[in-house]
């Protein structure tokens, strides 16, 4: 396949996914959310390393977009859904860190220890949770 034909069905893949995460965010309860996240996977693809790489891409790509707009949460869940349909094992992780008096919360996902759904500040959040607990 042509490279371009690649980023465009990841991109669209990316969007479905992260309007599918909104809608789970917004009308179905975490305990669902998080049940559905821990699930096992059926398959594991170990040799999927690029795939991984694409997923991030286009998570970040059009989780950006000012139509999307979408948050941590919705971006990790997108990501991490992506990650368990090629077969990949994946980690979505919850955090918190003190913003002055105020408490900031955080999301991503971790693909054998480092993260895929990129944020500069993730280093400053104290991990709460983890779901999937994958160590591929």
């Amino acid at each position: 396949m042509k490279r371009r034909t690649i980023r465009r069905a990841y991109l669209r893949e990316a969007f479905l996914a992260i309007v599918m995460a909104q809608l789970a965010v917004r009308f179905i309860p975490p305990a669902r959310v998080f049940a559905w996240v821990n699930r096992p996977l059926r398959r594991l693809n170990r040799f999927a390393a690029d795939d991984a790489t694409w997923v991030s891409w286009a998570v970040e790509t059009v989780g950006a977009k000012s139509r999307v707009s979408a948050l941590c949460l919705p971006r990790a869940l997108a990501a991490h859904a992506m990650l368990r349909r090629r077969g990949i094992a994946s980690r979505l992780c919850l955090g918190v860190a003190r913003d002055g008096q105020d408490l900031a919360a955080h999301a991503w996902v971790e693909v054998g220890g480092r993260e895929i759904v990129l944020n500069p500040e993730t280093a400053r959040f104290s991990r709460l949770a983890e779901f999937g607990g994958a160590q591929a």
